[in-house]
């Protein structure tokens, strides 16, 4: 019998039999649920170093497999010794598939049962994600959780717009658990269906009838209004295992954070905290919070070879002497910040 790399462990669940607390068992450390996952999409959480990521008490970060693919590219952080050791982080990681990315690029994708073909939104290049194409890349990235590959439908979306690309989802779920076979890592699937409550069931019993240990929600928080994404959470939540870990994809909001957790969401993601407090946002400010003394940026290809992967053993260890190497790839210029522990 199969044994999931991640499960998880119910602790306790409130009077109202749907808000839950847990741990997220994972081959890098339990993490206590609910959970929110900062966002490191190109390998790095914006402006925190992993030693400062430990100390606000962060277990999971999630990185983007879209992203990650295009520059520096999978195949150098595998060589780099997988997505852990290139970040020099000893938590968990959740990679999502890259999905919302590819069809948020509207003309620059054409999507078939094959997969998508879309252009790069950084040089124009070609390329094609199949579900098998985007499980070679997440199990190269090596992290405790990797998302299938699914189509997020634009909202608003016709009902048989959406009934055909929840029902490709599906199709495109089943070659995903086909195509991956790494041990070490759980393969989550993403319930889809739109605003459409019979689409959303159908969804959610079809992707639990493969068995996936566990789920992401996916589609929502795309611009409809929040009573309509609860309305949606209320139908599609009920038809998932209830031992199995469910994560609400791409929310952040403190008032949808909460009304996720009373319906008994395990987990979250949401670039949002990263963004406001990188703009200052959350203390009334305007400019970038980081101090420039604290700023490593990033501007040239030419800094782009991993010399040496950064390591990070303990939530105390010191990383300001830790000779970090930045990464980039691609024909053009880009700019990306990190700062000190100290």
């Amino acid at each position: 019998m199969h044994i999931a790399a991640v499960s998880l462990e119910i602790i306790k669940t409130a009077s109202n039999g749907l808000t839950r607390a847990g741990v997220l068992h994972t081959p890098h450390g339990p993490v206590a649920t609910p959970v929110f996952m900062p966002v490191g999409t190109q390998a790095t959480v914006k402006t925190l170093s992993p030693d400062e990521l430990h100390a606000i008490g962060a277990g999971i970060i999630l990185s983007n497999t879209y992203h990650l693919y295009l520059r520096p590219g999978h195949e150098l952080i595998e060589r780099a010794g997988g997505l852990h050791a290139f970040m020099g982080w000893d938590g968990a990681i959740l990679t999502d598939s890259g999905g919302f990315q590819v069809f948020s690029l509207g003309p620059l994708r054409r999507i078939t049962e094959q997969g998508v073909e879309f252009r790069s939104h950084i040089d124009g290049s070609k390329h094609m994600f199949t579900p098998e194409s985007v499980m070679e890349v997440e199990m190269a990235l090596g992290a405790d959780i990797a998302m299938c590959f699914d189509e997020c439908a634009p909202y608003p979306s016709t009902w048989e717009y959406a009934k055909a690309s929840a029902d490709m989802t599906t199709r495109w779920a089943e070659r995903c658990l086909a195509a991956h076979d790494r041990a070490d890592q759980s393969l989550f699937g993403i319930v889809q269906g739109s605003m459409y409550a019979d689409l959303r069931k159908a969804s959610a019993r079809d992707l639990a009838s493969l068995g996936f240990p566990g789920f992401g929600i996916g589609g929502l928080s795309v611009g409809e209004p929040k009573p309509l994404m609860y309305e949606m959470l209320d139908i599609t939540l009920p038809v998932l295992p209830p031992d199995k870990p469910r994560y609400l994809m791409g929310v952040g909001s403190p008032d949808a954070l909460l009304e996720g957790v009373a319906r008994g969401i395990d987990m979250f993601d949401c670039v949002l905290p990263t963004g406001m407090a990188l703009c200052s946002r959350g203390r009334g400010g305007s400019s970038c919070a980081t101090p420039p003394s604290r700023k490593t940026c990033v501007r040239s290809i030419r800094d782009a070879t991993v010399t040496r992967v950064p390591t990070s053993p303990g939530p105390t260890s010191d990383t300001s002497s830790k000779p970090v190497r930045f990464w980039g790839s691609g024909s053009r210029p880009y700019t990306t910040c990190a700062t000190s522990s100290r």
